[in-house]
């Protein structure tokens, strides 16, 4: 996504530094306010997410579970079921093993430990079919937990979404490519 070519890297920073959209943003960048090549791995695996699922990152009228995407993707894995995910708007008029790889890289790419993130060049590697993508479980990551954000997380996240009213409109910060929905 670039944000870390973008991000001036020589200032300390401050809140008026932070750039992004909510739900793209790296739990640690929330924290640190600096943008690295890890945090636009996290940004793209939202945006995976965002495609295959048909919602957005962070959805304030969900129930509460179900309010920040990774973490219910995350959920539906974790309960053997990745597929049940996937935008109910395409009924079944898509390729299962795509659409359960395409959810499965997001989550990859979207875990909140930076260092557990693929290189985007490994992300092309596993798109372009040239190396297979690990299975989650192979990486340590149990049905346990991949260490996304949860209630008592201090990522800030969690805050920030409690805070927010419950008839959120969106401005500056939608997303271009989910086209206002």
């Amino acid at each position: 996504f670039g944000l870390a070519r973008l991000y001036d890297h020589g200032t300390l920073p401050q809140t008026t530094h932070v750039v992004g959209t909510i739900g793209y943003l790296a739990p640690e960048h929330n924290r640190t306010g600096k943008a690295t090549t890890s945090t636009d791995v996290y940004a793209f695996g939202a945006f995976l997410l965002e495609v295959a699922c048909g919602r957005r990152p962070i959805d304030p009228q969900a129930p509460e579970e179900d309010v920040i995407l990774v973490d219910w993707v995350f959920s539906c894995w974790k309960a053997g079921d990745i597929l049940r995910a996937v935008d109910q708007n395409l009924g079944t008029e898509y390729v299962k093993e795509e659409a359960e790889f395409v959810l499965k890289l997001g989550l990859l790419c979207s875990h909140s430990e930076p260092s557990i993130r693929p290189s985007m060049r490994q992300v092309l590697l596993y798109l372009d079919g040239s190396v297979l993508l690990p299975e989650l479980s192979s990486l340590g990551i149990s049905a346990v937990g991949l260490g996304f954000a949860n209630p008592g997380s201090s990522d800030g996240i969690s805050s920030s979404l409690s805070s927010m009213d419950k008839g959120f409109s969106h401005t500056v910060t939608e997303s271009i490519l989910s086209g206002g929905r």
